[in-house]
This record gives structure tokens, sequence and C-alpha cells, in this order.
């Protein structure tokens, strides 16, 4: 009996020794499997050595024949599928995934990177004058009254338009002695031209001919004198003989005292001097009836100060803007004159620039700015300054690409109020982002924000 139950502890005992290594080569395929390293493995199970048979628990995960042939396994190249994913994620860095009809939802503006002129300028207050070139009085050139005024103040008139009649004596006169002259002018043309067939058929005596011939001369050298005393008057010889022959017709109606008087220019009558009834032309009388001005150019005169005056020039462009309470309008102008000479007092030169002004709305008197153009470089790659972001601490543009948009670098060179000079980074012709970039920005932001998430 004790030897029979030696037998069977001896037994149990092998059995035990022989099962538990194989239950513990199991666990540990199994562990291996779940991604849990051997060595994590209770110290209290021994490890299988390499003699040992491990019975099969089917295939596991992550193995490819079903068989763990005694090594653990990983879920198939999980290392190298992790750098692959870095890799992409940096690849996408900087970029935006946009299509055509979201960049234009989103009202994005996209233009080619092109050259230009880097401008610098100086802001000057001026003061809106006329023209002097288009500025004219209308003169009264006799002695006289006024009979008619054609013209109102404000009104348009053209150049040669009759704009007043005056009633003068003077030039009744200085018409009636050109009449005169050339009645007896043409009298003794006749009498010049019979004398001179007279003395070719040598019926008359030479004396008579000599005689003849003098006359004539003298009654049109009278006549000469005062068709140029006419014209001294701005009367036509030619008109005033055509008026007489109408006064012939029409008595009541004589012209012979009348003087119009014409604009010197077209534009505005912008001053009446004098009313119907008023002596002019006399001494102490007014000496101009109207003043007419072409406000179709206006000119802006500016004070510059001597440490800036070496930086204008003639030929210059200037932007034109109101004053304080002028409104948000904007013309562009040039610089015609830049005196030589300094005011003494002021130590500024006077500087005029030429402004149009079609629709009349620049007007005399009125305070303007001008910022004057000192200085103008051509440079190969210009953009807008809208069409400028800064990330972290650094300036980027935003170039169109197939998918979207790729944030790109730039370095910067000189700049003016509306662009700046790319001195690295761009080249012509490349397409970016000029307006509502901010939005390409905030998306980018977003997209790094969660790819780190």
């Amino acid at each position: 009996m004790r030897i029979l139950l030696i037998a069977v502890l001896v037994a149990t005992g092998v059995f035990v020794g022989a099962a538990v290594p194989a239950v513990s080569g199991f666990i540990q395929g199994i562990l291996a499997s779940a991604g849990l390293a051997p060595s994590r493995l209770s110290a209290s199970v021994a490890a299988p050595t390499a003699s040992t048979t491990f019975p099969s628990a089917g295939p596991t995960q992550g193995s490819g024949d079903g068989h763990n042939h005694g090594k653990p396994e990983t879920k198939g190249d999980g290392h190298a599928h992790g750098e692959h994913a870095h890799s992409e994620a940096e690849g996408e860095e900087g970029h935006i995934k946009m299509t055509t009809e979201q960049i234009e939802n989103q009202d994005i503006k996209v233009a080619k990177v092109e050259g230009g002129a880097i401008s610098r300028h100086i802001l000057v207050p001026g003061t809106i004058t006329p023209d002097t070139d288009r500025i004219a009085r209308v003169p009264a050139r006799v002695v006289g009254t006024v009979a008619e005024m054609r013209k109102r103040l404000g009104d348009v008139v053209q150049k040669g338009e009759v704009v007043a009649i005056l009633d003068s004596r003077e030039v009744a006169d200085a018409k009636s002695e050109y009449l005169t002259a050339s009645v007896k002018a043409d009298l003794e043309k006749t009498n010049f031209d019979r004398q001179a067939a007279l003395w070719d058929k040598r019926i008359s005596a030479e004396s008579a001919y000599l005689n003849a011939k003098a006359v004539y001369a003298e009654a049109a050298l009278r006549q000469d004198l005062a068709r140029q005393k006419l014209s001294a008057l701005g009367l036509n010889a030619a008109e005033v003989a055509k008026l007489a022959k109408q006064d012939e017709t029409t008595p009541n109606t004589s012209t012979l005292r009348q003087y119009e008087l014409r604009a010197p220019l077209s534009g505005r009558v912008v001053e009446r001097k004098v009313d119907v009834g008023t002596t002019v032309g006399g001494q102490g009388d007014p000496s101009d009836l109207y003043t007419v001005a072409d406000l179709s150019t206006v000119w802006i005169e500016l004070s510059v100060s001597t440490s800036d005056l070496a930086k204008v020039r003639e030929g210059a462009s200037v932007t034109v803007t109101p004053g304080r309470e002028g409104g948000e309008r904007k013309e562009q102008g040039k610089v015609i004159f830049v005196s030589p000479l300094l005011n003494a007092e002021t130590r500024s030169a006077r500087v005029i620039v030429a402004l149009p002004n079609r629709d009349m709305g620049w007007r005399p008197g009125t305070y303007v700015n001008a910022e004057l153009e000192v200085s103008r470089d051509k440079v190969p790659v210009r953009v807008p300054k809208s069409a400028l972001q800064t990330i972290e601490g650094r300036r980027v543009v935003f170039v169109r690409t197939d998918e979207g948009f790729e944030k790109r670098e730039v370095e910067l060179g000189r700049s003016d109020d509306d662009a700046v000079e790319v001195a690295s980074g761009l080249k012509p012709g490349e397409e970016i982002a000029i307006a509502n970039s901010f939005l390409l920005k905030a998306e980018l932001g977003k997209s790094e924000a969660d790819h780190d998430h």
C-alpha cells in the first residue's frame, strides 16, 4: 500500500512538472501576441526551454500562418507605419486644400506676381487756385457806356462769343473815318484809272496823269491808316463795311456806335464787375466787365521746406485729397513748377501742381493735402501689402497651387504706402492671394491645431 502511494505521488509530480511549463509557454504566446513583453510575465512562471513543445492555440492576431514559432509578433509592421504617417504629416504642413468654389465663396482674390515701382512720398498742405493760364478778363478797350450785358455770373461762355455791347463815340469816329477814307480811295482810284487810260492814248497831259496818281496814293494811305486804327480797337474792317451797308437799309438800327466785347477764352463767368449804363474805359472808370475762368484744370500752391525741396522734381506725380472735412475724394496731379527762390521768412519754396478738375469739384480757395512723389524705384517683384501675413514672427504669402494654397516665407525689401518689394521667395508669374489672405492664415492655424491634437 505504501509502495502504491509513493508511485501515485511520483506520477503526479511528473504530470505537474510537465504541465506547468506547457501552460506557462502558452500564456507567454498569448501575451506576446497582445503586445506584452515576455519579461512582464510573473517570475513564478518558468520560461520554456528551446526543447519544449507548446500545444497549438489556433491562429493568433498578427500571425501570418497561424503559428507563433516561439517569437512574439506585433500587429503588422507597426513601427514602420508610424514613421510613414509622420512623414505625411510633415508633407502637408503649410498646405491648405481648397477648391475653386470655396475660394470664390470666401472672396479670396488671386493675382499674378509682377514687377513694378516702389514710390516714396511726402505730405504737404496746399491751397487750390485758378490756373493763371486759363483765367482772363474782358476789358473795355474803348471809352463808352455799357449798353448790354449778355452774360450773368456763373454762365458758361465760349471763346469769341459776344458777352457785352458798349455804346462808344470813339468807336463811331473810328468807323466813320474808315468808311470815309474807303469812299475817298475808291473815287480817287476811279479817277486815276481814267487818267491812266487817257495818258496811254496821249489824249491828256502827263501832268494830269501824275497828279491823279499822287491823289490816289494819298487816299489809299488814309484808308490803310483808318483800317489799322480799327484793328487796334479789335474791329474788323470788312465787318464794319458790311454793317454799314446793312445800316443803309435799316437806318433806325445803326451799328455805328456799337462795340462788341467777346470772351477771350472758353470757361465760366466767375466775376461781373459792372451793370448796364456804367461808363467804362475812361480815367477812373472800371476797365473790365467780366472775369472768365476755365476751371477744367486748377493749380495747387504748396510751400515745401528746404529739407524736402531737394527731393521734389518737376513732373513728379502728386496725389491730392481734400482737407479735414472734404470727404474721401482723390485725384492725381503733376508738379509743373518748382521755384528756384526761397521765401526769406518761411525758408520754403513755392511749388505748383496742375490738377484736372473736369467735374468742377475742386474749388479755388479750398485747402487740400498733397502727397508728392519724391522717389520711384523699379523692382522685379512687387506685391500689395494686403497679401502679406505674419506667422510665428515670419512674413509669408499664400501661393496658389492645384489643390489650394501653400504658405511661402518671403524676404521683404523696400516698401511704400500700398506695396512692398519681395527680395526672395517669389518669382514673377506665380499666383498669390492678395485679398482676404487672413482667412487662409486662420484656416492654416486651425489645421495645425487639429493635427497637434
